[in-house]
């Protein structure tokens, strides 16, 4: 009696044991499909185009500000005399000049005198997506009210990025 007992919970033992399941399909799909709406969400939320639009657009923002404070430190120095090169009248994003990078003559505004000696600027800022040679892809213009405005025309979303002193 007792061993037949003991023969039966052995072999159930053993054929439970043998028997092992394994995940139906619909549990792998939805395990697969979880997992793709959470990388979905993720990728969403993080928007690397996006946080590099903005990391850009923050370049831009402190570049406008080094050159108009630059613009400005030139002008208390030269008895409130700007550079020869910027031009009076209009918006700065509408009619202001685009900011050259070298010496040659180009058409638009040179301040390389800035950047001389390093006494102002110790280079000339470029926003983070021009490719050309020519250009910094900044503008300024002295505005109808006689002030200085430097802005990104290249800016990345809605946002205009304008500085004006």
């Amino acid at each position: 009696m007792f061993g037949q007992k003991f023969l039966f919970i052995l072999i159930t033992h053993i054929v439970k044991k043998n028997i092992t399941r394994g995940f139906t399909l619909i549990e792998v799909l939805l395990v697969i499909a979880i997992l793709a709406i959470l990388a979905a969400v993720v990728i969403i939320a993080i928007n690397p185009a996006k946080q590099l639009g903005e990391a850009n657009n923050a370049q831009r923002r402190s570049d406008v500000r080094t050159i108009l404070d630059a613009v400005q430190q030139y002008s208390l120095d030269n008895g409130g005399l700007y550079p020869d090169s910027i031009q009076s009248g209009g918006t700065c994003m509408s009619e202001g000049l685009d900011i050259c990078q070298f010496e040659w003559p180009c058409d638009g505004i040179n301040l390389d005198i800035l950047a001389e000696n390093q006494v102002y600027l110790t280079g000339i800022p470029i926003d983070p997506s021009v490719t050309t040679d020519d250009i910094t892809g900044y503008k300024a213009v002295l505005t109808d009210d006689g002030r200085l405005s430097v802005c990104a025309p290249l800016m990345y979303g809605d946002e205009h990025i304008v500085v004006t002193q």
